[in-house]
């Protein structure tokens, strides 16, 4: 009975949605126009990511009214849950191709064995990762320059987060693997309901409004983790149910060793990248914890204002992939190809335009975030800085899609972390020595160009087309996947 009524409920919503958005049997990710299905599988990605993005936002936002440091210490509290969830995020993204591969190829039924034992080896993977963390999180926070109230607060924070972490990831990898299937609505929706209650919560634990205890930055992290394992449990139970996009089967989430070394070699390189980035970010924050607080809190306001412009290029970025990855497996490379580079194109369009607003406005942008003149006029200058170079990381975002769609995932690691890690750092590092934080921003617009290139010339290649990742539906079990002589995943034989 309780089965039933859930699955018509679901239904209901799903049907509610769509009469606005286009459901994915409404249009073919393999066939006919580019910009028409890559708009309708975006756009919920935009809209979702927003909403995602609202988690961060909204704790930066009351966090700041509560005090600069607890504003300071959220600012060092973001990147290690970034550098947490990135070690295991790899699962998630691994699952999204094989699931978009074999849909595109026509196997439904191998979609969903990919999209069960997904499920499995990512849960296990965060019990792993949040017991590391809730152990670790004051000794990484203190490496990176955290001190007093700032590291008694994050520390608080992030031990909070990591015993939640398995609502993280869960709510990660619902996402993912119904973006694999085409699917990008029904995640949308889910979030938009878990958002609204962190929206109620964060004041109320923040600040001790009503029966509530006073718990500041502690408080938020209640509030998110509350929200996450709200989102979890409606999304395990979509794809239990079966009602939308991708189906999960508890038959089938039994562990398979064979499946888990299929999902390590296409993961290790997405976690990689993931961990990679996050690593720079965090050395990012070893460079500018070595300047006043009020330089930690607008870097902490810039980076949240920067992870809200860029939502549309990496929303069209997992489209990008969805849809490459679709085509690759229906043996249409040149289409993949075509899909890629009419994203580049948009989104340095649409991303130029923003950071020309944001250049005129900025002042006003990080007067949101804090009433402090000096915070609020550095992080003025950090807009100004890169606002102009937004339409490079557009096709940065469009290129990377492109490499993870066709299961090239060791191509996008290496092109992150060389942007991050080889470029940015060390241009960072270098320029904050005679020009002060401002050589920080600097840093950020060179990367910015240099990723944009970088992306576009490996592209230019070709090497990406052939990783084929789709399983042979008359082999008796998962074939193994071994790597070219470039070090990505393809497909035995």
């Amino acid at each position: 009975m309780s089965r039933s009524w859930l699955r018509r409920l679901l239904a209901a919503l799903g049907d509610r949605v769509g009469a606005v958005f286009k459901r994915r049997d409404e249009f073919d990710l393999t066939d006919g126009d580019i910009g028409r299905p890559l708009l309708y599988l975006s756009l919920p990605i935009v809209i979702t990511n927003l909403l995602h993005t609202a988690y961060n936002l909204v704790d930066t936002i009351w966090l700041g009214r509560y005090s600069t440091e607890a504003l300071a210490a959220i600012s060092f509290a973001f990147p290690v849950v970034f550098f947490l969830i990135s070690l295991g995020l790899g699962v998630a993204i691994a699952g999204s191709i094989l699931v978009a591969q074999n849909v595109g190829s026509g196997d439904e039924g191998r979609a969903e064995f990919a999209a069960s034992q997904t499920v499995t080896y990512a849960t296990i993977a965060s019990l792993f990762l949040g017991a590391f963390g809730y152990v670790a999180v004051g000794d990484i926070l203190a490496l990176l320059g955290a001190t007093g109230s700032v590291l008694t607060g994050a520390t608080a924070y992030l031990q909070v987060v990591s015993l939640g972490m398995v609502f993280m990831f869960a709510f990660f990898v619902f996402m993912s693997l119904m973006r694999g299937y085409g699917d990008t609505i029904t995640p949308m929706v889910v979030m938009f309901v878990t958002v609204v209650v962190n929206v109620v919560l964060d004041p109320f634990l923040i600040f001790g409004w009503g029966p509530f205890p006073e718990l500041g930055v502690v408080g938020a992290a209640y509030a998110t983790v509350f929200s996450r394992a709200l989102a979890s449990v409606i999304g395990m139970a979509i794809m239990l149910s079966g009602v939308r996009g991708v189906r999960i089967h508890p038959g089938r989430m039994v562990p398979d060793p064979a499946f888990l070394r299929k999902l390590v070699r296409i993961g290790v390189p997405a976690s990689v990248e993931g961990t990679g980035n996050a690593v720079a970010v965090n050395l990012m924050l070893v460079i500018v914890g070595t300047f006043p607080t009020v330089v930690v809190a607008a870097y902490g306001v810039g980076v949240r204002l920067f992870a809200v412009i860029f939502l549309p290029a990496i929303a069209v970025g997992r489209g990008v992939e969805t849809m490459a990855g679709q085509n690759i497996g229906a043996g249409k490379e040149d289409r993949a190809g075509s899909t890629t580079r009419f994203a580049g194109k948009a989104m340095f369009a649409i991303l130029a335009a923003v950071g020309a607003v944001v250049w005129i406005v900025a002042g006003d942008i990080v007067r949101v975030f804090s009433d402090n003149p000096d915070v609020v006029e550095i992080g003025r200058l950090f807009l100004r800085y890169v606002a102009p170079t937004f339409g490079f990381t557009g096709v940065f975002h469009a290129y990377k899609g492109g490499f993870r769609g066709a299961g090239r995932t060791l191509t996008a690691a290496v092109i992150s972390i060389a942007v991050l890690g080889v470029i940015r750092l060390p241009v960072a590092w270098v320029a904050s020595r005679p020009f002060g934080h401002e050589g920080i921003w600097l840093a950020f617009a060179v990367s910015n160009v240099a990723g944009a290139a970088i992306g576009y010339g490996w592209y230019r290649r070709g090497r990406w087309r052939d990783a084929d990742l789709t399983e042979d539906p008359n082999a008796r079990g998962p074939r193994g996947v071994s790597t070219d002589a470039d070090g990505e995943p393809t497909v035995d034989d």
